[in-house]
């Protein structure tokens, strides 16, 4: 907790500040400034369910996502932590509602594939024997029904990043969909997280089927985040 409010003040500070340079932008607007946001989102996210659940089990396999995303973006020589003014296609009021939505989902999949990491193990604990460790993990009925959880969420909210990139495309490069290499991962994601729903609604599938497609979901999460970025397309510029 003390962690996430010096986070908060930190974004927020870092806002303030880019008014008073002249700039005037929410901090997202490049490579550092989201790897940031994406930590506080996990964060945020992870406090959430520790609330409702009682349980901070998951918290040792959810704030590594953060903890990694804030040492990458704090000491990788090829992430740029200034405060830079925002290049023509990122002058938009969807920026705000683009990213937050699209990182509140990727966030989402980031706890899925914690508690899918989460499940597994406690599959290897199902007599209670093993070490103590996975005892305090929950039973594996609750930790799927809190990963299909988080699996909706992140749907939902990578369907509504989706449709406000779409209409901020077509307002900055006058087409709803460029098939540009960030645009299509963000769609093989997509599609592969609506397999998981499928598959859990349809089908009835359960415990480690829907825990390995997590994984090959936030692979596939991790890629759209990074890979494409250096990629050449029309977001290359979120790699600087």
């Amino acid at each position: 907790m003390a962690g996430f409010v010096a986070h908060t003040i930190a974004i927020i500070i870092r806002w303030v500040e880019s008014y008073r340079l002249g700039i005037g932008h929410a901090p997202f607007s490049n490579l550092y400034e989201s790897l940031i946001f994406f930590a506080w989102t996990i964060m945020l996210l992870y406090i959430i369910v520790e609330w409702r659940t009682k349980n901070r089990t998951s918290g040792a396999f959810v704030t590594p996502l953060a903890f990694l995303a804030m040492a990458y973006a704090s000491f990788s020589p090829n992430v740029n932590s200034g405060i830079q003014p925002l290049i023509p296609a990122l002058k938009s009021n969807w920026l705000i509602s683009h990213v937050i939505t699209c990182f509140f989902g990727y966030a989402a999949f980031g706890l899925s594939f914690g508690l899918s990491i989460m499940y597994l193990l406690k599959r290897l604990d199902r007599e209670g024997r093993s070490n103590i460790f996975l005892r305090l993990i929950p039973r594996t009925d609750i930790l799927d029904e809190l990963n299909y959880q988080m699996v909706v969420i992140g749907f939902l909210m990578l369907t509504l990043g989706i449709i406000t990139g779409s209409v901020w495309a077509y307002s900055a490069w006058g087409s709803y969909w460029s098939w540009d290499p960030k645009e299509t991962w963000s769609l093989i994601t997509w599609l592969i997280y609506a397999s998981v729903l499928h598959s859990r609604m349809v089908r009835g599938w359960k415990g480690k089927r829907i825990a390995i497609l997590c994984f090959v979901g936030f692979s596939c999460v991790l890629f759209t985040y990074f890979g494409v970025n250096y990629l050449a397309g029309l977001h290359s510029y979120a790699k600087s």
